[in-house]
């Protein structure tokens, strides 16, 4: 007798998240010892972030269940969050019987559902842990999912030996790639496509910049100063995407907006909540530049050749290809590296140092490994 499909519960808690692990989620699918579902929360339901569930509905996938999160603008509101989810997981987990949860990334999100399956004694998939990315607080939740992971997924070499250095079992240690970056030339939209959408985008900068800081206030600053950096280089009027949901997020949309009304980005200026993942790509290919902090300019831009402009310590510390320029967010700073980048000749695709062949169908042959086994029961306090 055929052996039961072992269920793989996927949590995701954003767009970018879901479109990283597409094929990952499609390998699962069709292999025959698995079963999948997926677990919606975070800025799945955010409306500023657009329209409620809408990057799953594009993908054609209907969530087994829906975990709210409300937005919160403070460290101790997010906290508060928080262990509400980890609540809401764990009785989810359990209705929908879960095998293996499988989680990617260092978000608030992935830390409340590693939370509440290794306490629920499940066993926990984790994607890229291992990356470094010194500025943020982000950076210790990555490996603090580690802790609670039972196998791993690295991107790189350099991730897997972090990993190691944790104290996690080699056996559970799987160098795979970014799954993020697994085919991505041939999902990214064509180049009509994009020039339809945004015919001006091989002569403009795209702006992904999130917050590091609470503080909306100095969230502002920042991102008033990255576009007076951009300006003075001769980038006037970008393409910008909004921020994801952390504290301090309403600071970067507020400077977006006034600059928006101030005619900075154009007649008719546009400030995009959601993009799907092929036509993102295809902005990525075309664009003279990307500017801000997000881990698609550290982990995709790369295949394509695209310069990056890492703005402050988000990224810090983190793998990158040599199409990525480091800088502060003095404005003056940011205008001469601008300048520097708009001078030489664009780089060459095909230099990831995330890409590896078969991304997907090996962590999902992974994910049928006998080692998956249930954590040690936590210890109860007073015992």
């Amino acid at each position: 007798m055929a052996s039961k499909a072992r269920h793989i519960i996927f949590v995701t808690g954003t767009r970018a998240e879901l479109g990283l692990m597409r094929r990952v989620l499609a390998a699962i699918t069709v292999h025959p010892r698995l079963k999948l579902s997926v677990v919606a929360t975070g800025m799945h339901l955010d409306p500023m972030a657009g329209p409620r569930l809408s990057a799953l509905k594009s993908a054609g996938i209907r969530p087994a269940a829906v975990v709210p999160w409300l937005r919160r603008e403070t460290p101790a509101g997010v906290a508060e969050m928080t262990g509400r989810v980890i609540a809401r997981l764990a009785r989810t987990f359990c209705d929908l019987q879960a095998d293996v949860v499988l989680v990617v990334g260092d978000r608030v999100e992935a830390f409340a559902a590693a939370t509440a399956a290794h306490i629920s004694r499940i066993p926990l998939a984790h994607v890229h842990g291992g990356d470094r990315a010194e500025g943020q607080v982000d950076d210790a939740l990555r490996h603090a999912i580690t802790k609670l992971a039972t196998i791993h997924f690295a991107a790189s070499k350099e991730s897997a030996r972090r990993i190691l250095r944790l104290g996690e079992n080699p056996g559970s240690v799987h160098v795979v790639g970014a799954p993020g970056v697994e085919s991505i030339r041939r999902e990214a939209a064509s180049s009509r496509a994009v020039l339809l959408r945004f015919p001006n985008v091989r002569e403009s900068a795209v702006i992904l910049l999130h917050p590091t800081d609470p503080d909306a206030d100095m969230e502002l600053r920042r991102a008033m100063d990255l576009y007076d950096g951009l300006r003075k280089a001769g980038l006037r009027q970008p393409i910008i995407l909004r921020p994801n949901n952390d504290p301090g997020a309403n600071g970067i949309t507020a400077a977006w907006d006034t600059l928006a009304r101030q005619g900075m980005f154009g007649p008719d200026p546009e400030i995009i909540a959601d993009l799907p993942r092929p036509m993102f790509l295809g902005l990525l290919r075309e664009c003279r530049l990307l500017a801000g902090n997000s881990s698609a300019g550290i982990i995709e831009a790369a295949s394509f050749g695209t310069p990056v402009l890492n703005i402050g310590p988000r990224q810090s510390g983190r793998l990158h290809g040599t199409n990525v320029t480091n800088v502060s967010y003095a404005p003056a700073k940011i205008t001469a590296a601008v300048r520097r980048i708009l001078a030489r000749p664009r780089h060459k695709t095909g230099l990831n140092p995330y890409e590896q062949a078969i991304t997907a169908r090996r962590i999902a042959q992974l994910l049928t490994s006998p080692q998956l086994v249930a954590p040690a029961p936590p210890k109860l306090i007073g015992y």
